[in-house]
């Protein structure tokens, strides 16, 4: 068994997993009778149109891979819920929050791993649900088989499932640990395509592993793959530490987090390119490293380009020199 105070990251997956885990803080406190969080929030429909998203984070089994960069696990629970737990949960959140046209139901994992929703429980779910326009929920794409087929006949939306690519770059998706291969997120996605269901696909900027100076060249090729792959949306996620594992990579050297720039660069690519909608995950923007002056308006002006989805005059500031000296 690997030590915990190992200074190398593993090459055998096995390894890897308990060099990860060994690297852990402490769970949340969760209940398996609440969603640890839910909102509505705006977002830039496939139509063009813009609207609000109930978005309810529920509380499950953890995610049966660990990923190095995931942080996700905090808010999970170490067994598996009951039958029954998940539509409380849906309802609790439902009951509290506003009228919304979509629902993601996101619960730190794969929604169609049998460990974390009940198979069971896709009739009770589906019929809470049913009033939405569209289904978001997230799945690795191992689990793209029998239980996402099930849940997609009961599913009166448009379902949409959210997959995460992470990157292109293959070597960088290997030392991830996520246990997948471009051929394999391709064949998932085939799959969606000849279903009818609609993919959005997470891409990460600057993850562990990547060269700072090929995270921007990596941001875009992983987005022309997920638009090949025929990704409806790509949300970006940039990087950051604070998993454990996250942290330890920055003490080998394996890791530096990205900087704003290079997040506001992904963004214009892709919005530029016309293919589908790409948004950048403004969750805890206000780690990502950029001048303290122009923070505020830059995080707003990548608020907007996210809901109108179209290129917006950068943002000039006396202190780093702004507007950006390089856009996509």
């Amino acid at each position: 068994m690997i030590s915990s105070h190992t200074s190398f990251y593993p090459d055998d997956a096995t390894e890897r997993d308990r060099w990860i885990i060994s690297r852990r803080g402490a769970r949340e406190p969760v209940s398996v009778e609440r969603p640890y969080a839910f909102l509505v929030e705006e977002e830039r429909f496939a139509n063009g149109e813009i609207g609000g998203v109930a978005t309810i984070f529920l509380t499950n089994r953890e995610c049966p891979w660990h990923c190095a960069m995931c942080d996700l696990w905090r808010n999970t629970l170490t067994q598996i819920v009951p039958r029954g737990a998940i539509p409380a949960q849906i309802t609790y959140a439902l009951d509290r929050l506003p009228t919304a046209r979509q629902i993601k139901l996101y619960n730190s994992g794969s929604f169609f791993d049998r460990g974390a929703i009940p198979p069971e429980d896709y009739g009770a779910i589906a019929a809470l649900v049913s009033g939405f326009e569209r289904v978001i929920v997230e799945c690795h794409p191992a689990l793209i088989g029998e239980t996402y087929s099930q849940f997609r006949s009961l599913c009166n939306g448009q379902l949409e499932v959210a997959m995460g690519l992470e990157t292109a770059h293959p070597g960088v998706l290997a030392k991830l640990n996520k246990r997948m291969t471009l051929d394999q997120y391709g064949a998932a996605a085939d799959r969606l395509r000849s279903d009818g269901v609609a993919l959005r696909s997470f891409v990460l900027v600057q993850p562990p592993f990547m060269r700072s100076d090929e995270s921007l060249e990596w941001a875009c090729k992983s987005i022309d793959f997920a638009f090949d792959c025929s990704a409806t949306a790509i949300t970006l996620l940039p990087t950051r530490a604070g998993n454990g594992a996250v942290d330890a990579l920055v003490t080998l050297g394996l890791f530096v987090p990205p900087p704003l720039r290079i997040v506001e660069d992904a963004l214009a690519y892709g919005i530029a390119l016309g293919r589908g909608r790409v948004f950048v995950d403004l969750w805890d923007i206000d780690r990502v490293a950029s001048c303290p002056d122009c923070r505020a308006t830059r995080v707003e002006r990548l608020k907007q380009m996210n809901l109108l989805q179209v290129l917006l005059e950068c943002v000039a500031c006396e202190t780093c020199g702004g507007p950006l000296d390089r856009q996509v």
